[in-house]
């Protein structure tokens, strides 16, 4: 099917297939770009292209290889897939596994995935198999924040950026895949282009509504009534960034219509860099909406 079952970075499904199709295959790659947006299924489905044994396609879905790399029982084929910190007794284990031969294709291939999570120690352990690597063995590092990685790493890898999903892309993923509509239309952008991300939105529907009404309708509520609205807003630090970005999308459509808006949207951008650099988090949201609503105040 060669990638036609998943949505966006065509530019890079083209890349992969020319590489394969040139026989310009390298031992090791590193595929770069923000959390959510297909990394791991081009991994997972360019691995499977790499391993199959018809050499007249890409993928055929017959041979030995594709029917047990289907089944999730390929014995040349092997993933580190985790969210916590990858540590350097997975990595030998990964070094084992890669002494031996391939069984079944040509190739062995192993991602790891959420690999900018490796402690320095891991990566120090991985550069001597990207030093000399066997010739049957091609490496997938997966991460979203390239300047993690060692340079010595960074240097043995050939580097794959992904770029975020389009709208219209993210929204078709959304309704084919999870059946989810996320509306009014401006919450899609802050998911900005992740997957990942606006699952996470969808999943607090009430939180984005209750966000929705007061910050539409600074004019019906006083500062007290918001302090009272949006004690949310506390308790979500670790989603704030995309709360703000919400937040900030409602003034840039009002601000469409009242230039007076901007001054909040300025704001808005000074919250989230002093978040950033960690700055006393209940302080900041106190002073955002006391300054969001000071017109209202007085």
């Amino acid at each position: 099917m060669e990638f036609t079952d998943i949505i966006g970075n065509e530019k890079n499904k083209e890349l992969l297939k020319s590489i394969l199709k040139q026989q310009k295959l390298s031992h090791s790659y590193m595929f770069i770009g923000k959390e959510g947006i297909g990394k791991f299924l081009f991994a997972n489905k360019w691995a499977k292209m790499i391993l199959c044994q018809t050499k007249e396609e890409l993928e055929c879905n017959k041979c030995k290889s594709c029917i047990q790399f289907d089944s999730n029982n390929h014995p040349d084929f092997y993933v580190i897939n985790q969210d916590e910190t990858i540590k350097i007794e997975q990595i030998r284990n990964l070094q084992t596994k890669i002494l031996e031969k391939p069984i079944i294709s040509n190739k062995k291939v192993y991602i790891i995935n959420n690999a900018d999570t490796m402690t320095k120690e891991a990566q120090n352990c991985l550069l001597k198999t990207l030093e000399e690597p066997p010739e049957y063995v091609v490496i997938i590092l997966i991460g979203a924040n390239e300047n993690i990685f060692l340079n010595t790493i960074r240097s043995r890898c050939t580097k794959i950026s992904f770029e975020p999903l389009k709208e219209n892309e993210l929204i078709k993923i959304l309704k084919e895949k999870f059946d989810i509509y996320l509306e009014p239309e401006y919450l899609i952008k802050v998911a900005q282009g992740s997957v990942k991300t606006a699952l996470s939105i969808a999943q607090k529907k009430d939180l984005y509504k209750s966000v929705q009404d007061v910050f539409e309708n600074t004019d019906k509520y006083t500062l007290l009534d918001v302090l009272n609205k949006l004690q949310v807003l506390y308790k979500n630090k670790e989603n704030i960034q995309e709360i703000l970005d919400y937040i900030e999308y409602i003034f840039l459509n009002k601000a469409q219509k009242e230039t007076k808006y901007l001054s909040k949207i300025e704001e808005i951008e000074k919250t989230k860099k002093n978040i950033i650099s960690n700055s006393n988090y209940d302080m900041q949201i106190d002073y955002l909406l006391f300054k969001i609503w000071e017109e209202n105040a007085f």
